[in-house]
């Protein structure tokens, strides 16, 4: 006989059909739709079948990803969907030697990006291949702006991603307040990206944050009862002294 109801695999997806979770935005619940990132340590083929170059036969090929581990610090950087690989190497170079376990790392630095949307100055941990993808988008804000949840991968990536389309929807009054012409300047070379500032302070909460924020956008002060007395009593008198006959005045 099963102790629960549904199956444990199922609760996760079922929370988010009732209570507050149900009533958390459309486009923000879209976004948690798992997508497939783009393949960093590994080359798909993309075909099922290719001819063999050792034997000229057609066969059949699989496209199996390596399994990447990022730990917790990657998404206080920019790595660019870098991780760490876990695997074997031999111990002396040779096939017939000991496997021995290794895990390769990225390589990593310390770099100061300049945000011009920001208007600031950010040391970031970064990879090689994140300084590369940010040269090959023509800037860091177009990097960011560009590279999709899945990519980034990084809760760092995303907060910037917020800050930066927050700052092009309140572009009047915070997007260089001080210098009109150097916000339409700005605003024109990125205004591709901009979306309605309802949905751009949604952008890249994890759950928990969403539903913190939905929890706080619901919140109702309590009214204390005696203004609730006050105000029937109140209305209750201004209903009897409605009620009650006029007399008119004798001369």
């Amino acid at each position: 006989m099963p102790l629960h109801k549904y199956p444990p695999k199922v609760w996760e997806a079922l929370k988010m059909t009732q209570g507050i979770y149900a009533r958390l935005p459309k486009h923000y619940l879209k976004s948690l739709e798992k997508k497939e990132p783009m393949p960093v340590h590994w080359k798909p083929l993309g075909v099922q079948y290719r001819m063999s170059p050792k034997t000229g036969q057609r066969e059949r090929v699989q496209d199996v990803p390596i399994p990447i581990y990022y730990p917790p610090q990657s998404q206080a950087g920019l790595w660019g969907g870098e991780g760490w690989i876990s695997g074997f190497r031999y111990a002396k170079e040779d096939k017939l030697s000991t496997r021995l376990k290794k895990t390769w790392k990225p390589q990593l630095f310390k770099r100061e990006l300049y945000s011009e949307i920001l208007d600031n100055k950010f040391t970031i941990t970064v990879t090689a291949r994140t300084l590369d993808l940010i040269d090959t988008s023509y800037g860091f804000d177009f990097y960011i702006l560009k590279t999709s949840k899945e990519d980034l991968n990084s809760k760092l990536g995303m907060d910037l991603k917020r800050a930066m389309l927050l700052c092009l929807a309140r572009k009047d009054t915070v997007l260089y307040p001080d210098d009109s012409v150097k916000r339409e300047k700005v605003y024109h070379k990125y205004k591709q990206f901009e979306i309605p500032e309802e949905e751009a302070e949604w952008l890249g909460l994890s759950l928990e944050e969403a539903v913190e924020k939905q929890r706080q956008l619901e919140h109702k002060e309590p009214e204390p009862l005696f203004k609730a007395c006050v105000d029937k009593l109140v209305e209750d008198l201004h209903i009897q002294k409605l009620l009650e006959p006029h007399l008119a005045e004798r001369n």
